[in-house]
């Protein structure tokens, strides 16, 4: 086989590759937020900071690996395909705009040390739970056309 013939497959492997370390790193994300989401502020053990700590940082990591794995690569110029560069030109500013929620809410609370007031967090978490359903549901749109063989 010619290097001409297996280097689009060479890409589509490194492609799943890459979407299936993002899916992981998306399940990571899910766990850190369930546990955050289930923990009573101020409780007795006052593992919630901690445990936001571990989140915000998870989210972080998986916000700028999307970028940096994905849409870079299309910005680059690397991704041809029609159905891939419009699905990625439509998703893509909902995505920063919820990448920008997710700095927002990493940068209101993984300063603190101490566990945070209860109602805010809750209030935040809420939201930034249902801005996730939605860069999820985009990605996943992505992640479908980055594997479809057209």
């Amino acid at each position: 086989m010619s290097a001409e013939q297996k280097a689009p497959s060479e890409r589509r492997g490194r492609t799943r590759e890459i979407i299936n370390d993002l899916v992981n790193e998306r399940q990571q994300l899910l766990v850190a937020f369930c546990r955050v989401a289930g923990l009573q502020p101020h409780g007795q053990d006052g593992t919630l900071g901690a445990h936001l700590k571990e989140f915000c940082q998870v989210l972080v990591d998986y916000a700028a690996a999307v970028h940096f794995e994905l849409y870079a690569r299309v910005a680059e110029g690397k991704e041809r395909r029609a159905e891939v560069l419009r699905i990625a030109k439509e998703s893509y500013p909902r995505i920063a705009e919820i990448t920008q929620r997710a700095v927002d809410f990493n940068d209101k609370y993984d300063r603190s040390e101490d566990d945070p007031a209860s109602g805010a967090l809750e209030a935040d978490l809420s939201r930034l739970g249902e801005e996730l359903a939605v860069r999820f549901e985009l990605e996943d749109q992505l992640f479908r056309a980055l594997l479809t063989r057209k």
